[in-house]
């Protein structure tokens, strides 16, 4: 309703300057003419301003929006996401298999982490879930409660739903251990014990996806941040950070 106010109140502003403009001089044709002319160029601002500049701001806030949603993925693999990868991935029943697939280095293209990404995302995740440390998993998951807590009500994230599931699982699966206090019997209880497998399975799942695709964003825009990742590639047993 402001906005038709608003437009009724600059129609009837432009038709007061057009009459005192010919009550000053009289000349109706130049007021046509430059009318007409104005008129003329109103669907080219509108191109201009309404579709071109429009798409390059929009263009530039949506690059902003992603660099910070970057800066948040980053700095969940650099509190918890490498190092909860390379625990859970130590009980990867079939790791073997695609471990070599996993070594990224500076020579991948965005062709190689496609194939890697889909590999994943048609793979069916075996966890040996006796070998994990339930416990231990436990105490370190909650641990970390606060910061997911403060990942998952970051807005920025809400542009990215696929880490947005990640965080969702691994908070899961930290609830799902804090409510037991059974862990060191859990192998009792066989349809929680495989229920926590399920659990495991799809945090650790999301997580190795989410990785490749965090790997792939440092390779294309920060290769001194890549050159690091690669040293602390939890897949890759010759990994060192010394530079060689």
């Amino acid at each position: 309703m402001r906005t038709i106010l608003l437009g009724v109140a600059l129609f009837i502003l432009s038709a007061v300057l057009y009459s005192v403009h010919f009550y000053l001089f009289k000349d109706a044709h130049h007021i046509f003419i430059f009318l007409l002319g104005d008129i003329a160029f109103i669907p080219i601002e509108v191109f201009l301003v309404g579709i071109v500049i429009e798409q390059i701001l929009k263009e530039r806030e949506k690059r902003a929006m992603l660099e910070k949603l970057n800066m948040v993925i980053g700095v969940f693999f650099s509190e918890m996401g490498t190092e909860l990868l390379e625990n859970l991935s130590k009980s990867d029943h079939d790791l073997q298999k695609i471990k070599g697939d996993l070594l990224v280095n500076e020579e991948w293209t965005d062709e190689n982490f496609a194939k890697v990404e889909s590999k994943l995302k048609n793979r069916n995740v075996d966890i040996e879930i006796k070998k994990v440390c339930l416990i231990d998993l436990k105490k370190y998951l909650y641990s970390k409660r606060d910061f997911l807590v403060k990942m998952l009500e970051n807005p920025v994230l809400l542009e990215h739903e696929t880490f947005t599931e990640l965080l969702r699982a691994v908070m899961h699966l930290e609830e799902e251990l804090f409510r037991r206090n059974y862990l060191d019997e859990i192998q009792k209880h066989q349809a929680d014990f495989l229920h926590l497998k399920g659990d495991t399975e799809r945090a650790y799942n999301l997580l190795m996806f989410e990785w490749v695709e965090y790997m792939k964003h440092l390779k294309n825009e920060y290769p001194y941040l890549f050159s690091f990742a690669m040293r602390t590639n939890p897949f890759d047993d010759k990994a060192t950070i010394e530079v060689k």
